[in-house]
């Protein structure tokens, strides 16, 4: 199986999203926050935003989840194989932390599994309604630089 490599525009359009979600948690942003806004904000903030994160980082390697694609007899590339590996990891380490297990925190709680799928889901919303609507390189597999074959 080939094995590609995403052009560099998609690259940096990742690794800078990685690094605003990263920013925003080692600025502590929610701290302009008061009362109710600043409950909700620490307790939900990073399960909306990590998932949106992870599903991106997920994007650089499109075509080579092959082994997710094999067996569920899936297409290369699509958004809801990506997705789905993204809820399904993190709804995992949600019931981890109902058996006191710590993963990705401490506290269970089934909000954060609604939170998870609201941030994959935007994160699927944004890769297929606006980057591979307006930025030509995203979707194409033209730009991508073959690895191996």
């Amino acid at each position: 199986m080939k094995s590609y490599l995403p052009s560099l525009p998609k690259i940096l359009i990742i690794i800078l999203i990685q690094v605003a979600i990263a920013l925003v948690h080692v600025f502590r942003l929610g701290q302009i926050f008061q009362g109710q806004a600043y409950n909700l904000y620490y307790s939900y903030f990073s399960d909306v935003i990590l998932p949106f994160g992870m599903y991106f980082l997920l994007s650089l390697n499109d075509v080579t989840i092959s082994v997710f694609q094999k067996i569920f007899s899936l297409p290369p590339g699509e958004w809801y194989v990506k997705a789905s590996l993204i809820f399904a990891l993190t709804t995992f380490a949600e019931i981890c932390q109902f058996f006191g297990i710590e993963v990705l925190g401490v506290t269970f709680d089934p909000i954060d599994i609604l939170m998870y799928g609201i941030g994959v889901s935007f994160a699927a919303f944004i890769d297929v309604k606006v980057f591979s609507k307006y930025l030509e390189f995203w979707a194409n597999p033209k730009n991508e630089k073959i690895l191996s074959s």
